[in-house]
C-alpha cells in the first residue's frame, strides 16, 4: 500500500478535484498513493447540519464546532485501521501553527498515513485540537479564508516525495529547498528567444561544468533572495576540502614598488565593486589606487605582511596579515578571477601564516553577503560590530551599515 492521505474539510469536492488531477492524481491511479477527502458537515447532529457557532467571549466571525470534526477523525481512523494501517498523524492548518517547509514535508512524507484538517471561518474550537492534534501547521504569515488550500499545499509538497509519484528521485533532490537553498535557473527551447541567450555552459555538454555553474547560481540565487535561508545552509554546509593549487598558481609576499602598486590596484577595485550601493559616488570616488598605496605602506611600517596572488604570474588577489593583532584584512580577487576557489585558498593561505594566533580575527561589512557566507562556512563566526555607517552621520554612506567582527572558530 502507498502513503494514504485524507483531508478532512467542508469542501471535499473542491480538494478531491485538485487531488485527481495531474502528477498527484496519476500517482493514484497507479497506486502508489491515496486521497481521501471527507465532508464535516456529514457527521453534524443537528437538522440544519451546522457546522459553527458564535465564539465564547465575543468578537467577530464563526467557530466551527468540535464535535463534526471529532466523530469525522474517528471515522478516518476507523477505515484506517480496517485497511492494516497505523494510527494517522493528524495535523491541524492554523494561522497559529509552525511555519512549513521542506524540512517538514520530508518528515511527514516518512509517516504511512496523514490526515490534514482544514480550518474555516474565525477558526476551530481548540478543544477537538487538543484533544486529536499531532501537530499545527501554517503554510506562510498572511491569512486564508480556509484551510483547504493549505491542505493542499501539505498534501502535494508531501505526496510527491514518495516513490512513483515523480519519474526519478533527482526531480525532486535539485529542487529548491531540498539541500536549504533555492534551484538554480532552467532553461529550454529556442537557444535564442527575443535575443536573450541560454547561458553557454549549459550547451557544451560539459557536465561538471554544468553542475558547478548550476551550484553556484544555486547559492548566488538564495544569497541575494532570500538570505535567512543561505545563513542557515551556511551553518550546515562547511567548506571542508578546499580547491587545490594549481600549476602557475602561487603566492608572493608584497615587497617591491611595482606589487605594492598591483596591491593598491586591486584594493581600489575590490573596495569600489563592494561599496557600490553603499556608498556615494563621492565616497567612491575617493578610493584610488593611490589612496590604498599609502594605506598599504603605512601598514607595512606597523608591521602588517600584504601577499599577491598570482596566476601565471599575473596578480589577480590580496591578503594582509597583522601578525602583532593576529589579524586578517584585504581579502579581494580581481573580477576576472572570482569564482575559481581563490578566496578560498587565500583565506587559508593567511590563517596559516598566524599560527601564534589560534582564533585570528578579521572584519567584514554586513551587505557583504558573499564574503560573510563563505567565512561562515570556513569556520568564522560573528563575534561583535567594530564600526556602524549611519547616512545621517557620515556623507560617503549611501545606506546604514555595519563593519562585522569575525573570529576563527575552526
Amino acid at each position: 500500500m502507498g502513503m494514504r492521505v485524507d483531508i478532512v474539510t467542508l469542501f471535499p469536492e473542491m480538494c478531491q478535484q485538485v487531488l485527481d488531477a495531474s502528477i498527484i492524481g496519476r500517482a493514484a491511479k497507479r497506486g502508489y498513493i491515496e486521497t481521501h477527502c471527507h465532508q464535516i458537515r456529514d457527521y453534524t447532529t443537528n437538522k440544519q447540519k451546522q457546522t459553527d457557532d458564535y465564539p465564547y467571549g465575543g468578537g467577530c466571525g464563526m467557530v466551527l464546532y468540535a464535535q463534526p470534526i471529532a466523530d469525522c477523525l474517528r471515522a478516518v481512523q476507523k477505515e484506517v485501521e480496517e485497511q492494516g494501517r497505523p494510527k494517522p498523524h493528524i495535523v491541524f492548518l492554523t494561522a497559529g501553527g509552525q511555519r512549513y517547509t521542506e524540512e517538514h514535508a520530508r518528515r511527514l512524507a516518512e509517516y504511512d498515513n496523514l490526515t490534514l484538517v482544514c480550518g474555516h471561518y474565525e477558526g476551530i474550537d481548540e478543544r477537538v485540537i487538543d484533544a486529536f492534534a499531532d501537530e499545527e501547521i501554517s503554510i506562510g504569515d498572511y491569512i486564508l479564508t480556509g484551510g483547504e488550500l493549505a491542505s493542499l499545499v501539505v498534501a502535494d509538497s508531501v505526496l510527491r516525495l514518495k516513490p512513483g509519484v515523480l519519474a526519478e528521485q533527482k526531480g525532486y533532490e535539485e529542487e529548491s529547498y531540498w539541500d536549504g537553498l533555492l534551484e538554480y535557473p532552467q532553461y529550454t527551447r529556442p537557444e535564442v528567444w527575443e535575443g536573450r541567450a541560454v547561458p553557454q555552459v549549459l550547451l557544451g555538454g560539459d557536465h561538471q561544468k554544468i553542475d558547478a555553474w548550476r551550484g553556484e547560481q544555486s547559492r548566488t540565487r538564495t544569497r541575494l533572495r532570500r538570505p535567512e535561508l543561505y545563513e542557515q545552509w551556511c551553518e550546515t554546509h562547511p567548506i571542508t576540502e578546499l580547491p587545490k593549487w594549481k600549476r602557475g598558481e602561487n603566492v608572493r609576499l608584497v615587497k617591491t614598488e611595482e606589487q605594492f602598486r598591483a596591491a593598491a590596484q586591486l584594493f581600489s577595485e575590490g573596495r569600489r565593486d563592494l561599496g557600490r550601493g553603499c556608498w556615494t559616488e563621492e565616497g567612491l570616488a575617493e578610493w584610488t589606487p593611490e589612496y590604498f598605496y599609502d594605506q598599504l605602506k603605512e601598514e607595512k611600517a606597523q608591521g602588517w605582511a600584504c601577499y599577491l596572488h598570482y596566476t601565471k604570474n599575473e596578480p589577480d588577489g590580496m591578503i594582509s596579515v597583522d601578525h602583532k593583532g593576529g589579524r586578517i584584512e584585504h581579502l579581494f580577487i580581481a573580477a576576472s578571477a572570482r569564482g575559481k576557489g581563490i578566496g578560498q585558498k587565500m583565506l587559508d593561505f593567511a590563517r596559516k601564516k598566524l599560527p601564534e594566533h589560534p582564533h585570528p580575527t578579521l572584519t567584514v561589512l554586513d551587505k557583504n553577503t558573499r564574503a560573510l557566507a563563505l567565512y561562515r562556512r570556513m569556520g568564522w563566526k560573528v563575534c561583535g560590530v567594530e564600526l556602524v555607517f549611519d547616512p545621517a552621520k557620515d556623507r560617503f554612506a549611501a545606506v546604514h551599515s555595519e563593519l562585522l567582527v569575525m573570529r576563527y572558530e575552526g
